[in-house]
């Protein structure tokens, strides 16, 4: 139940051409806390469950508990949650022996492209693809619970950029 996984910012499109699926998620926070997560999500017409836990010091790993539920359940819990919905799509791309989850953001989060391979250990080694830009594994302001209270579009990138 521990989750191992790198994610990287996008740098261009190209993933779509490669991707073989592409599923609607739609997800809310029941709790955001950085030491413990509740999300609840609706990912294409099934729901989901899940509670992640803090993650490592480097950012890598992290407890994650998920259980499938009944769409009209998730429907109804996503109108407890914390304001903020997250609205995605995610784009599985296969890329040597691993699955890179894309996603790209719309409302608030409109513009973010984040990638996530999931691994077995944290020294596993993946191919990377052109498509994927830097690193940002174990920044917290990229986590989708974060992003749900802190969406991309209210960032000040100005000072990032220098």
């Amino acid at each position: 139940m521990i989750e191992i996984e790198r994610k990287f910012l996008v740098t261009s499109n190209a993933f779509k051409a490669e991707a073989f699926k592409a599923t609607r998620i739609i997800q809310g926070y029941l709790n955001s806390n950085k030491e413990r997560a509740v999300r609840v999500r609706l990912k294409g017409e099934q729901g989901y469950l899940t509670i992640k836990g803090a993650s490592s010091k480097n950012g890598l790993s992290r407890f994650e508990w998920e259980k499938e539920i009944p769409n009209n359940e998730a429907q109804e819990l996503l109108n407890l949650c914390e304001p903020g919905v997250i609205d995605k799509i995610r784009y599985e791309v296969k890329v040597g022996l691993h699955i890179f989850e894309v996603d790209t953001f719309f409302g608030d989060n409109e513009g973010l492209i984040i990638a996530e391979v999931e691994l077995k250990n944290e020294n596993e080694a993946f191919e990377k693809p052109n498509w994927l830009g830097e690193e940002v594994s174990g920044q917290i302001k990229y986590y989708n619970s974060q992003l749900s209270n802190n969406p991309y579009n209210t960032w000040d990138t100005t000072c990032e950029n220098l």
